[in-house]
């Protein structure tokens, strides 16, 4: 644009084109933050906004395996809830003394049906603990029940057998996780595609459920967990016939079976 002397002379200024804005990047909140805790029952750490409780120690195994826990948890409920069929390999994580697996097993026993010359189903009984794994295994000798597998684990790897898993069940433990991402990323690897992967937490939407507000997960933030799309599941459903907790299910993708490399 050429401007007369004239107006260049009274100090005018030459109008420019405003560059366009840049857009500004996407600030990213951290997976896990390290700071003073708000509740005194969990550990100074945060994962995706939520406190993450203490683990319960060995200590701990004759609340596992309370007379009440029936009534109050109704386990067969629960039993039922997992479909369970023959032949079916399931890992019991955070197994503890081994309550729910040893009424797993049973149920996953044999071969699949139609298939007599399969192997039998097993329950692989996974805890970071060694007093829990040798109490599971007393209690399993004790029963009779001969395939309840025990798998000592570490925070971040429950040593399973990449594609080996039919069912991942976690009863009550998940809150309790000291590296929930790491383990989630570990257990869907251990996964089969279509293998499921199950939460089980206590209800914090129901404030009669008597458990301290640490030891509960909301519906809406085990999604929020368990939906990362790094992880690629698919959530199924939730169920909400137990008396304190919900069944929340995830699924390995079928297509995962299928999955072409990506092209490099």
């Amino acid at each position: 644009m050429i401007l007369p002397l004239a107006l260049l002379a009274c100090g005018f200024a030459v109008p420019q084109e405003e560059a366009p804005a840049k857009p500004q990047a996407a600030v990213e909140t951290p997976l896990y933050e390290d700071r003073p805790g708000a509740d005194p029952n969990g550990i100074d750490r945060y994962y995706m906004g939520r406190q993450i409780a203490q683990v319960m120690g060995h200590q701990g195994a004759n609340w596992l395996e309370r007379r009440t826990r029936q009534q109050e948890e109704d386990l067969a409920t629960l039993i039922k809830l997992l479909k369970l069929e023959p032949g079916m390999v399931v890992a019991d994580i955070g197994a503890g003394s081994g309550v729910i697996a040893q009424r797993m097993a049973p149920k996953v026993a044999g071969p699949p049906k139609g298939r007599g010359d399969a192997p039998g189903g097993v329950v692989k009984a996974v805890d970071i603990q060694p007093e829990m794994i040798a109490r599971l295994r007393g209690r399993m000798k004790q029963r009779g029940i001969d395939n309840v597998e025990p798998v000592l684990s570490d925070p971040t790897d429950p040593k399973l057998e990449e594609g080996s898993v039919d069912l991942a069940v976690m009863v009550d433990v998940y809150h309790e996780f000291d590296d929930p991402h790491a383990m989630t990323a570990a257990l869907v690897k251990a996964l089969k595609p279509g293998g499921r992967l199950v939460w089980v937490e206590y209800r914090q939407e129901d404030p009669r459920v008597p458990i301290k507000e640490i030891h509960k997960m909301s519906e809406a933030q085990v999604k929020k967990e368990a939906g990362r799309p790094e992880f690629g599941l698919e959530f199924v459903d939730t169920a909400d016939e137990l008396p304190r907790q919900h069944v929340i299910t995830f699924r390995k993708p079928l297509a995962a079976a299928n999955a072409e490399p990506a092209a490099e």
